[in-house]
């Protein structure tokens, strides 16, 4: 039986992986920093196989990946910086060659390998050049925006006074994907090696515009909601990479073939935002 090890276990991209690796009848290795939390405490009451990994902490990785046949790869400059990302995808990267792992699913970002000038694309996109060089098995996907972004941050501090905040103009469509159809989507790569390894896939599952989101929220939360765009200026104050990040979307836009992905692979069974925000707890929100 195939073992993977997933790494984020306890985040939102490994924990759907993960999920749905294990609904699949796969033997999973969840690997996290923090293997008593309540998100490895579920995991594991699923079946997943909790173990410690630091990825500053190369002989933990070492320990959690001997004896894995792939792995699930998830990287993020948020809580440290671009280049610690960097680096510390390149040592995972390392680890799971010297562990021998057979097949490595990166999880990056749409348009990562488009030179876009936004920080944590570029910092994803090179590890992804370090993947290929690397020997090793390897598929990368790249995830449009994440619908599960819709109901944190500034966006649901807007929703509780009636307003969907967003950087971009309301009539603009916008590549969007839930982490459920990521992970969906990465179990599926895992288990069937063959079909897509030395394959780069941009993932999305539904397009839709702020103005059409802000509706589609209304409709499932039961009460008046209206988009409103946030000017740039205030996100940079924020962070100059999220800044350019919107800056990217609201000029080149990130293209995906949604209807592509779907007739190709129906067994991820994606989502539309529709679909998403009705399974949304949004009563917290007003």
């Amino acid at each position: 039986m195939l073992t993977v090890a997933v790494t984020g276990a306890t985040g939102a991209q490994g924990g759907a992986t993960a999920r749905a690796l294990l609904a699949a009848g796969v033997r999973v290795r969840a690997l996290t920093r923090a293997p008593d939390a309540p998100a490895a405490r579920a995991l594991r009451a699923l079946g997943a196989d909790v173990r410690r990994a630091d990825f500053d902490d190369r002989a933990s990785l070492d320990a959690a990946l001997a004896g894995a046949d792939s792995l699930f790869a998830v990287t993020t400059p948020f809580g440290t910086d671009v280049t610690v990302e960097t680096r510390q995808g390149r040592d995972l990267v390392d680890a799971a060659a010297a562990a021998s792992v057979g097949h490595i699913v990166f999880t990056s970002a749409a348009h990562a390998d488009r030179a876009t000038g936004i920080p944590h694309y570029d910092s994803k996109h090179l590890v992804e050049q370090h993947l290929r060089s690397s020997g090793v098995p390897w598929t990368v996907i790249g995830p449009a925006a994440f619908m599960d972004n819709f109901a944190t941050g500034w966006t649901r501090e807007g929703l509780r006074e009636g307003t969907f905040a967003w950087p971009m103009p309301g009539d603009l469509p916008l590549t969007l994907i839930p982490a459920a159809d990521i992970g969906a989507f990465a179990a599926l790569t895992l288990r069937r090696r063959a079909e897509f390894t030395g394959r780069r896939i941009d993932l999305a599952s539904d397009a839709c515009t702020p103005a059409r989101m802000a509706e589609i929220i209304a409709a499932a939360a039961g009460r008046p909601i209206a988009h409103q765009q946030v000017p740039l200026d205030q996100v940079r104050r924020r962070s100059e990479d999220l800044a350019a990040m919107f800056a990217y979307f609201a000029s080149d836009g990130l293209d995906v073939d949604v209807t592509g992905l779907r007739r190709a692979h129906p067994e991820v069974r994606w989502h539309t935002f529709a679909e998403w925000a009705t399974q949304q707890d949004w009563a917290d929100h007003a």
